[in-house]
């Protein structure tokens, strides 16, 4: 976990990767959990018996959208501001699920500050994001995220 004292800190830090998170296991449970949130059952991702017959992957995967909810996660778990009082997601730029996340994978995630910029009361950080899939070289997901911390 890096922690970062105060949010001036990250001027310098602009345009270099600021943590790798730990890998995450993405199990079905996890994507079943998801599915009932949010309404989507398509098959691919739910139904374990026809994604082994049908499925290229031979098995089910992660929604696209798990994926991209997991961001929050992954930086939280590795990076604190220490002073910090607040933290929103402002949205993102850019965002492409370039690769497939198949039930029982593990994903991490690249976090690099291309950008920070005064706000009221804090700072707005826009990241240039990549999860990885362990074993596979293509990311399955690439983004620009916008997030704000306040002080």
């Amino acid at each position: 976990m890096l922690h970062i004292a105060h949010l001036a800190d990250l001027r310098d830090k602009v345009g270099q990767e600021i943590v790798v998170s730990d890998w995450l296991k993405i199990g079905q449970d996890r994507i079943d959990a998801f599915a009932e949130c949010i309404g989507d059952h398509q098959w691919i991702h739910v139904d374990v018996e026809r994604a082994r017959r049908e499925s290229p992957y031979g098995t089910t995967v992660a929604h696209g959208f798990l994926t991209l909810s997991l961001l929050s996660k992954l930086l939280s778990d590795s990076l604190r501001f220490d002073t910090a009082k607040m933290g929103v997601n402002y949205g993102f730029n850019r965002v492409r699920f370039t690769g497939p996340v198949p039930t029982g994978s593990c994903v991490r995630g690249r976090f690099k500050l291309k950008q920070l910029d005064q706000i009221q009361g804090g700072v707005q950080m826009t990241w240039d994001v990549t999860i990885e899939r362990e074993g596979d070289d293509k990311p399955c997901l690439v983004a620009e995220w916008v997030t704000r911390r306040y002080e």
